[in-house]
């Protein structure tokens, strides 16, 4: 009766990590510094590649933007849970739930269709480098970018139409630390959510289908790759290479398994666990792993670093 009466006053109600208050501390503070770290890495690509001039090619182009959805993500959960862990107040409005779903499936989406895009983008650079710049030039990279975007956002709206137009007949409490589509599914009492299901059929055939397009640029991809006489011409294309299918491949493969995998009216700490991988993670992790496998993109750091300190310097002389 109590649930019920919250849930009536706030829309729904998180149940987060734990009912306990003690055990909500320790994950505010996992997830407030995994945010920080997010923000801060993605920032510092998105510094880089923006000024420095060797920076500019369609790689860099389509990282900067990669490195946006990842704080725009990152920024759908994180604060979410950080506040309801530290307040133990889960209660979300309707109207909050509802804009949390739309910009988590279109921003998981958008960064499926970058996540292709990139791949293409190495599939011409290393497979057809004599055509490189007219198939890869910067109005095809902006159409590119636009299609990313305009994608993510019909994505959203196609979930968030679909997910909102059931009948809530059950206690709205979501087992998650945020508004999962699939919890949502569960607090409907009668076979409106088809809707749900044809809109997530539609999404993961487009979702193979990048993936068919992501598997067959790296087949291509290492077949040239393997094929180059020298050495560090073999090592620079994996250089660049590996980290983008290492981002492609676990954000794909964690994403499919949170789509398969059943859910529980009472979850586990493992569902919890592969909740926050599929979150909060890769948005973490990609900064760190584009700029310390990338050597341009630590010569470019170091020079950003040595000019502000440079600049410091030049600045305090002048006072002096």
């Amino acid at each position: 009766m109590v649930m019920a009466n919250v849930t009536t006053t706030c829309g729904f109600l998180l149940m987060g990590f734990s009912n306990t208050r003690e055990l909500q501390i320790l994950p505010a503070l996992l997830f407030l510094l995994m945010y920080l770290s997010a923000l801060a890495g993605n920032v510092i690509i998105i510094a880089v590649t923006t000024p420095d001039q060797h920076l500019q090619s369609p790689m860099y182009y389509f990282l900067k933007h990669l490195s946006f959805l990842d704080l725009a993500f990152i920024s759908v959960t994180a604060p979410q849970s950080i506040d309801t862990s530290l307040t133990g107040n889960g209660c979300i409005s309707h109207g909050q739930c509802m804009l949390q779903v739309f910009f988590f499936t279109s921003l998981a989406w958008a960064e499926v269709a970058i996540l292709t895009v990139m791949s293409y983008d190495r599939y011409a650079a290393i497979c057809l480098p004599l055509h490189y710049e007219a198939i890869m030039d910067p109005r095809a990279c902006e159409w590119a970018v636009i299609a990313v975007w305009l994608s993510g956002g019909t994505s959203g709206i196609l979930y968030t139409a679909a997910t909102f137009s059931i009948t809530f007949c059950r206690a709205k409490v979501i087992h998650q630390f945020f508004c999962d589509i699939p919890q949502l599914l569960k607090l409907s009492c009668s076979n409106d959510y088809l809707g749900v299901i044809g809109v997530a059929a539609f999404m993961t055939v487009l979702a193979f289908i990048c993936f068919i397009s992501i598997a067959h640029s790296y087949i291509h991809i290492f077949s040239t790759v393997l094929r180059i006489p020298s050495a560090e011409g073999r090592s620079k294309a994996f250089s660049t290479c590996l980290p983008h299918l290492f981002v492609v491949s676990f954000f794909l493969s964690i994403g499919i398994f949170e789509f398969l995998k059943s859910t529980s009216d009472s979850p586990t700490a493992f569902d919890i666990m592969i909740s926050l991988f599929y979150t909060v993670v890769p948005p973490t992790l990609n900064p760190i792993i584009y700029s310390l496998r990338n050597k341009t993109m630590r010569e470019a750091l170091r020079k950003l670093l040595l000019d502000g300190e440079f600049t410091k310097k030049k600045t305090f002389l002048s006072y002096c």
